[in-house]
């Protein structure tokens, strides 16, 4: 083997190597968090709790997906602990407003209609902070017609009502751990004026100060950026919220 073909092959194995290194800790592979003892493998199930067989449709983006632990999110570890059918439907990098074919309120739509589910939650999706969509206002109107669903206000009533009408279940909507962005406080602020309006359930995660009074080891095993959890992440630190609000609600 020649010297330049040495060197060229050294150079790719690099190229490989560092870009392998970046997209597994993209996804958060090497984070202790997601290691093997927080799998779901290693979750221990309740048999007999008062979620067991019910089914629960979950619509968002990133963080309902799983984007930093590898796809599994607080919805697979309910299906895990509690047996709930879990009906996942998660795209990351989604928005709310309805501004795409795979957008929050075009996807909702696909999902089959005929089943009979005991809950519908609801993502408040970040992306809508990062893209900066439009907050809109809050309808005078209880017509699904009505809604601007080019607005994260509309898109939000539209969700509800749709669900509400579609599945004759509770609505829940569910908000990020605190992080540091203007624009998701006023969706948070707006969002509970929604609830106001539709009696719905929020699953406030961001104004929970106990919840987020977390260390910063803690920080470090349960995140892999300021948004997205680990399996540690959702089985430690979010599941036990989302199984209070889901044992009350069902």
């Amino acid at each position: 083997m020649n010297k330049k073909l040495k060197i060229l092959i050294s150079i790719i194995l690099i190229v490989v190597f560092v870009a392998g290194g970046y997209v597994a800790n993209m996804f958060g592979f090497f984070n202790r968090g997601n290691y093997g003892e927080y799998s779901l493998e290693n979750t221990e199930t309740i048999f007999f709790g008062p979620i067991r067989s019910k089914t629960v449709i979950f619509l968002g983006s990133s963080v309902t997906y799983g984007y930093g632990s590898m796809g599994v999110s607080f919805a697979d570890y309910l299906e895990k602990t509690d047996g709930i059918y879990a009906i996942k439907e998660a795209v990351s990098g989604t928005t709310l407003v309805d501004i795409k074919d795979n957008s929050y309120v075009s996807r909702m739509k696909a999902i089959d209609k005929d089943i009979k589910a005991e809950a519908f939650v609801c993502q408040l999706s970040t992306n809508d902070a990062t893209k900066e969509m439009p907050l809109g206002k809050i309808s005078e109107s209880y017509d699904i017609n009505d809604f601007d669903t080019q607005t994260i206000a509309g898109a939000i009533e539209y969700i509800i009502v749709y669900a509400k009408n579609t599945w004759n279940c509770p609505v829940v909507f569910y908000t990020q751990a605190k992080y540091d962005s203007d624009h998701y406080a006023k969706m948070v602020d707006l969002l509970l004026e929604i609830q106001k309006k539709w009696d719905i359930t929020v699953i406030d995660l961001w104004n929970d100060a106990e919840f987020n009074n977390i260390t910063e080891d803690q920080r470090k095993l349960y995140l892999i950026d300021h948004i997205h959890p680990t399996k540690a992440g959702y089985r430690n630190w979010w599941l036990p919220k989302f199984q209070e609000a889901l044992y009350e609600l069902i």
